[in-house]
């Protein structure tokens, strides 16, 4: 259940809670990805302690590794890995997109071929939703087809009508104890498309709604336009989630968009190459011109890595090639995003969001390795 608490005059940015079985959660809100039942590099202690409040799990590759047997034996996805806050499950239906040349789209679902082993596997609306039953998530994604970035309008249109009508078989599936189900809109950059797909999903009347499509190698401008078109046909009352978004002044871009939940792996992604985050864009810490910068990451972050280390240690560390120094970037990286959402609900409840969207959007610098890696914020199977 959403209920919307605040709304910016100046913008769609809007202020929610989310209310599932396992906690309220409060957006706007980022939530990190954990494909494979763990998020890369962190534990559970440090994602509560940092105030993560949820994470993502993916049904494709826990219901091929551990597999819903094991699954079914520790009790869900919670119980398996010890997490007691929500979860959110994508439906598998993003590897439609990434798993293209080892896949064969049917009327009733997708014919895979397993990125492991070649085994073959069939991927459906009933098969997603069982299978998120199973890992028990409080937030389960409907299985959807996701078209690339500079498809055909016909192919465009073929993947409305599959999301459409598969959306529909979700709906009539049983539900996990309290699970909620949330419809996904595709279209592509298509006015047309993008509205009938929004309707037709709100008549069913999912619990929340995503805009997929997005993060699939479009420039940023056509992302933008893809949530923009979009948005305007989804319910107030509804929780909104763009998918696999994004850089931090994306994020405050979209929220002023009127969207509430965001994924996104770069966080972690960027933290192996070296790259942190911070308010005024990112910078590699590998760099020479850290080597003997005593200071934390970032001024002002009470990150647990900014509050004991320095940047020239964490570049050490990388550079000598110790695990130890990927994770404290992204123990950094992670808390930056989550802080920031908390800094957006703040402004938000305080009516100063168009101040701080402004001055955010001013200062913030992305470098160009990050400009390059957020072309695809989700990464080829296994590899997240």
């Amino acid at each position: 259940m959403f209920t919307l608490l605040n709304q910016d005059k100046s913008s769609r940015a809007r202020r929610g809670r989310i209310t599932t079985r396992h906690g309220d959660i409060e957006t706007p809100v980022f939530m990190p990805v954990g494909t494979q039942a763990s998020v890369k590099a962190l534990d559970n202690r440090e994602l509560v302690e940092m105030g993560t409040q949820i994470i993502l799990g993916n049904t494709y590759h826990l219901n091929i590794r551990p597999g819903m047997e094991i699954m079914e034996q520790a009790g869900g996805l919670h119980g398996f890995m010890n997490w007691d806050r929500p979860i959110l499950t994508d439906s598998g239906g993003f590897q439609v997109f990434s798993l293209a040349k080892i896949r064969k789209i049917k009327e009733h679902g997708v014919e895979f071929r397993s990125h492991l082993d070649g085994s073959k596997l069939f991927l459906g609306p009933r098969e997603s939703m069982a299978i998120q039953r199973t890992i028990g998530s409080d937030i389960a994604m409907v299985f959807d087809e996701c078209p690339p970035y500079g498809c055909s309008s016909d192919d465009a249109r073929d993947a409305v009508v599959r999301t459409i009508r598969w959306a529909a078989e979700c709906a009539e599936q049983p539900r996990a104890e309290g699970q909620q189900y949330f419809g996904i809109v595709q279209g592509a950059c298509n006015r047309e498309l993008r509205e009938r797909c929004a309707r037709e999903l709100v008549a069913m009347d999912f619990d929340g709604y995503a805009i997929g499509g997005v993060s699939v190698g479009e420039p940023e401008p056509e992302m933008l336009r893809a949530v923009e078109l979009a948005e305007p046909h989804l319910p107030e009352n509804k929780a909104r989630y763009a998918m696999g978004l994004g850089t931090p002044a994306q994020l405050v871009e979209l929220i002023a968009r009127g969207m509430d939940m965001f994924d996104c792996v770069l966080p972690t992604r960027v933290a192996r190459n070296g790259t942190a985050y911070t308010r005024k864009g990112a910078y590699n810490i590998k760099g020479g011109a850290q080597k003997t910068l005593f200071e934390p990451l970032e001024e002002g972050c009470d990150c647990f890595t900014c509050r004991n280390h320095t940047r020239a240690y964490v570049r050490h560390l990388l550079n000598v090639n110790e695990i130890v120094g990927l994770r404290l970037v992204s123990i950094h990286n992670t808390h930056m995003f989550i802080k920031l959402m908390e800094d957006v609900r703040k402004h938000i409840e305080d009516g100063t969001f168009g101040e701080f969207r402004a001055e955010f959007i001013s200062s913030y610098q992305p470098t160009s390795r990050v400009r390059a890696q957020q072309r695809t914020t989700k990464l080829p199977p296994g590899s997240e």
